[in-house]
Order: structure tokens, then C-alpha cells, then sequence
């Protein structure tokens, strides 16, 4: 449970990037976030039930 305000999103939610940060890796390209999503720098993530983040999608015209 967050004690912050406003709390972290849930895992599933649409903007679960926006839970705090627990432990990062840069070195590795991943963190940890508050609510168990691992998101790796550029790859997608996964939740803490195994599920798989895709990727983002660069759209035309933007760069990565």
C-alpha cells in the first residue's frame, strides 16, 4: 500500500510506468517498481503475474 499521495497506479493499469521506483539498474537496462512491474529501458516489462509488456511503438516521425 502507497502511503504517498497520489498512490501508485496498479500493475494493470494503463499508466503502471508512473509507480515509484524501488530499485533501478541502469547498468542493466531495468527497474523495479513500486507495485512488482519490471520495465526494462526499451524492451517492454513484465507484471507481477508473469504477463509480458510489449514494447512501445514508435510511431512514424517520432525518434526513439
Amino acid at each position: 500500500m502507497c502511503l504517498h499521495q497520489p498512490p501508485c497506479p496498479p500493475a494493470d493499469a494503463p499508466d503502471h510506468e508512473s509507480a515509484r521506483v524501488l530499485a533501478t539498474h541502469p547498468e542493466q537496462r531495468w527497474s523495479l517498481l513500486r507495485k512488482g512491474v519490471v520495465v526494462f529501458a526499451d524492451t517492454g516489462g513484465l507484471l507481477p503475474d508473469g504477463r509480458v509488456l510489449p514494447a512501445p511503438r514508435i510511431r512514424s516521425g517520432q525518434s526513439a
